[in-house]
């Protein structure tokens, strides 16, 4: 998808640079999160990262009318929903946050896709911001798919709605009821015409809860909808509006996937087996980048995507030897048909062309096919 990120709201006045600074060096002492300035998106799929780890999209996939995301340093709040859909049919958007890869966009150090017979837990936590002036649900996406697809429509998606305001119901009909994660829930099942759907319906509001997405996996897989060898692609969070929408919120949201070691290759500062060279030539409000992607591993790598997030202020204007998803903010590169293939101990390049705004700068991080890249 063609991403652009709209706007970043202006940093605070350079009088306050000295606390900011302390501030920041508070956050690092105590371990919390270091503030950052809001980002505001309101391209159709517009995205941007955060906490180095997440992806907030604005993702206005079923409306024509505007509708912006006020992204935090935790969360996110939706600032304009215009225009309304009808009830009985899909909502107008989804604006919401994941890890893993979602239509080729891969959140920075992802270790998603992996199969779900080797996740031990998946410990998740969200907390939403709600309003009665729109026709809504709350939902918590989980996609499964029997590959590793990082692209497209997964087979089987398991939405836990939260909360629903409105005469809105979930895809198909409902089916029974069930206990998952120590709650009772309306079970939906049915299929939208590109995949399979199960939705478990909280009977009364959420406001706030952490839970193990592998309790939802498994009730999946018990009901025949999924199967110990298929995938787990990404977890998202976020609202489905089909009328307004303004002033709804992610608060907060974590997540985390865990294999039988316990350890969580998610961390996006876990080097991994690649490595990666950035070299560029800027000019006043343009620059080009050169990239080396270079496999350090003993197998070679067959299809390769590269993810990193562009500093603020960037926008790609032109590709070569890769295509991209995004255009600023969290994108991705592609290989091309004739650099597919990365050897064992080998490297393939590719090169873009941008703009940017403000101080030039270079991305700190990337991942390769999910795993985390050293610099070079």
């Amino acid at each position: 998808m063609n991403t652009l990120l709209c706007r970043a709201r202006p940093l605070r006045a350079a009088v306050l640079t000295g606390l900011a600074t302390l501030s920041a060096l508070a956050a690092l002492l105590t371990g919390a999160i270091p503030a950052q300035a809001d980002t505001e998106i309101c391209e159709q799929y517009g995205t941007t990262v955060i906490q180095s780890r997440y992806v907030v999209q604005n993702n206005r996939w079923g409306t024509a009318a505007p509708q912006c995301v006020n992204v935090t340093s935790t969360g996110f709040e939706i600032t304009r929903a215009d225009g309304s859909v009808p009830t009985h049919g899909a909502p107008k958007s989804y604006p919401s946050l994941f890890i893993g890869c979602h239509y080729t966009n891969c959140s920075p150090g992802t270790n998603l896709p992996r199969q779900l017979s080797a996740i031990s837990s998946a410990p998740t936590s969200i907390s939403y911001g709600y309003t009665d002036n729109a026709v809504y649900d709350a939902a918590y996406d989980i996609w499964l798919d029997p590959t590793p697809r990082t692209d497209g429509v997964n087979r089987t998606e398991i939405m836990v709605w939260f909360n629903r305001v409105g005469p809105v119901q979930p895809v198909g009909s409902r089916t029974g009821s069930a206990t998952v994660a120590g709650r009772t829930w309306e079970v939906w099942t049915g299929n939208n015409g590109a995949n399979d759907v199960i939705s478990f319906v909280a009977p009364s509001a959420i406001a706030s809860w952490s839970f193990d997405v592998m309790d939802f996996v498994d009730e999946t897989v018990a009901r025949g909808m999924a199967q110990p060898s298929w995938y787990l692609t990404s977890v998202q969070a976020g609202f489905e509006p089909w009328e307004n929408g303004t002033g709804l919120e992610v608060g907060s949201f974590s997540a985390a996937v865990e294999t039988g070691g316990g350890e969580d290759p998610g961390d996006p500062g876990t080097p991994g087996a690649c490595r990666v060279a950035y070299g560029t030539n800027s000019w006043p409000g343009g620059f080009t980048a050169e990239v080396t992607v270079t496999n350090t591993a003993t197998t070679p790598v067959s299809g390769w995507q590269l993810a990193f997030t562009l500093p603020a202020g960037q926008t790609v204007t032109s590709v070569w030897n890769a295509s991209f998803s995004g255009s600023s903010g969290a994108v991705t590169a592609v290989n091309a048909t004739h650099n597919a293939t990365i050897p064992a101990g080998g490297s393939q390049s590719f090169g873009f062309q941008g703009t940017y705004s403000g101080a030039f700068a270079t991305p700190g991080q990337f991942s390769l096919n999910g795993t985390g890249c050293t610099a070079a």
